[in-house]
């Protein structure tokens, strides 16, 4: 089924379990998007369309449950829970589209402790684009090797990571991308862990 037949009104169909732990046999990993205001569409769209259809399944998480966010370019995004309820232990990876929306959530200290817990736990996490802004203020990047969009370099750099200028760069448990001519390849990657995962 393809996820985006309304790219105006994008929603999950699968609530949060209780536990984050996959079925004896399940191949499928829980998958929480953290999104805001302002996200990328693209960004957004093309990587949960492709995790949707290898099988895995995705819970937006953001500041207010049953809201909807709006993308920059119109996408529409409906919270399934808010960032202040969940936590790690209920996802099996981490998504984060780029855009204005990691910014805004920056500032969100759960939104940052919920990022936080996926390296405490080693679990996957993928950003894109500004995507890394979130695991700046998070604190996670101090010697770790990723990419981003060209205006946050330095800011990675000061985060004591180490910027690489490349489409797709797989560091342990991080997959990153710069920009959405990226997506093809951040997807492969992306794919590529949450099968070894599994």
């Amino acid at each position: 089924m393809d996820a985006f037949i309304n790219r105006k009104n994008i929603r999950s169909s699968d609530p949060v379990r209780k536990s984050g732990r996959k079925n004896q046999g399940e191949k499928m990993s829980r998958i929480a998007v953290i999104i805001t205001d302002m996200f990328q569409d693209v960004e957004y769209q093309q990587p949960a369309d492709a995790f949707q259809k290898a099988g895995h399944k995705l819970v937006h998480v953001g500041v207010r449950s049953g809201s909807q966010v709006k993308g920059e370019h119109g996408a529409v995004v409906r919270i399934d829970r808010a960032v202040h309820d969940v936590s790690a232990d209920d996802f099996d990876a981490l998504f984060i589209p780029g855009g204005y929306s990691p910014d805004k959530l920056r500032i969100n200290a759960d939104a940052v402790r919920f990022a936080k817990e996926f390296f405490t736990q080693d679990k996957p996490v993928f950003a894109i684009c500004h995507g890394a802004q979130l695991l700046i203020t998070a604190q996670v990047l101090n010697g770790r090797r990723l990419t981003g969009w060209m205006s946050i370099i330095q800011d990675i750099r000061n985060a004591g990571a180490e910027y690489i200028d490349a489409e797709v760069v797989v560091d342990k448990n991080l997959v990153s991308s710069r920009k959405p001519d990226d997506l093809p390849a951040f997807i492969r990657e992306a794919l590529s862990m949450l099968a070894k995962k599994g």
